[in-house]
């Protein structure tokens, strides 16, 4: 994927040297500008197919690599997966995101697959998937089914990558996501804070991001959520004012794109949730259950919500805000949310 320098090296590095109430308030002006600041994009992703994965994301307890205590898990039967894309719409969510543990998918699995997309896509929802890499002629078997989004993340700076991924190269991903825009779907690409990657790892993951032909609709940032058995869950906790900026200068660097909360809400207390929206943040994952870390409560969000003011995007059709939240309520406690995974794994 060739890059376009919208954004330099340097300039990226200044806003992560600014201070951070000036940075908030750029951010917060970037925001109103593009987006209504009360409106907050809800998905649900679920995994269709679970573990044993070949690679060796450091962060991963999918990956059969490491002894994470996962029960693996074959392809979801069709009508499984769409009774779970049932249940999220009722639930409120307006995009359901499907995600398999391969290092890539095989001809063999695409008409499953694109029966999975039809079948979201008949419910009136918008459908994503996170399968690994893409062939060309893939990413154009999905898109004819309908995908709407493919979800596939950079995960850190090319420098750092290396130290996280010794599987899949960097440039491997970049031609993924240039098959998928190529194909005419939507990109869903963002990364993982707390790997053990410097400020400047950081600033080089959003200006790859940015810095693309076309910046990516969907930026999920994510907080590493620490799984016992991986490489990675004895690092330090990364101070959550610095979670903070980058969703600020996510915003700013990509103010067309929806900057999404993904994994590690759970690590957060209301107060660091309120400053990413107020950052910028206007995604969410909605559900229980992360892949195999507990995402917060499904109450415990709609009364964030509700404290914060802020409305769910598809529940928006004649209805107040009040009848909105009791209906979520309400529905979430009759779905079942076994297979409720977070797309940053």
């Amino acid at each position: 994927m060739n890059q376009t320098e919208r954004w330099s090296a340097a300039q990226t590095q200044a806003l992560f040297e600014t201070p951070l109430l000036e940075l908030l308030f750029t951010a917060q002006q970037v925001h109103r500008e593009h987006f209504d600041p009360r409106q907050i994009q809800v998905s649900t992703l679920l995994s269709i197919k679970t573990g044993n994965c070949p690679e060796d994301c450091k962060y991963c307890p999918q990956s059969a690599r490491y002894k994470t205590g996962l029960a693996t898990e074959a392809l979801m039967a069709v009508e499984q997966v769409l009774e779970s894309a049932r249940q999220a719409k009722a639930a409120g969510s307006g995009r359901f995101c499907m995600g398999a543990a391969w290092k890539n998918p095989h001809e063999r699995d695409l008409p499953y697959l694109e029966q999975m997309i039809r079948g979201v896509k008949a419910l009136g929802m918008e459908s994503c998937m996170t399968l690994g890499s893409l062939t060309p002629s893939q990413a154009e078997r999905l898109k004819q089914a309908g995908l709407d989004y493919y979800n596939h993340n950079l995960d850190t700076s090319p420098e750092y990558y290396d130290q996280i991924i010794t599987t899949r190269s960097y440039q491997e991903r970049l031609n993924t996501l240039d098959y998928v825009r190529q194909a005419g779907i939507k990109v869903c690409s963002g990364g993982i804070l707390g790997l053990g990657e410097s400020v400047t790892d950081r600033a080089g993951l959003l200006r790859q991001l940015a810095n693309m032909p076309e910046p990516p609709e969907s930026v999920p940032i994510n907080m590493l959520v620490k799984v016992a058995g991986t490489p990675l869950d004895n690092l330090p906790d990364i101070d959550p004012f610095e979670f903070i900026r980058t969703i600020a200068i996510a915003r700013i660097m990509m103010p067309h794109s929806y900057v999404r909360l993904s994994a590690g809400r759970e690590q957060m207390n209301e107060q660091t949730q309120a400053m990413c929206f107020m950052a910028g943040a206007n995604s969410i994952f909605y559900g229980c259950k992360l892949l195999t870390t507990p995402n917060p409560e499904q109450n415990s969000d709609l009364k964030l919500f509700g404290k914060l003011g802020l409305n769910p995007e598809t529940q928006q059709i004649e209805q107040t805000h009040t009848e909105q939240l009791v209906k979520m309520a309400k529905q979430l406690n009759e779905s079942d949310t076994e297979f409720y995974y977070n797309a940053a794994l």
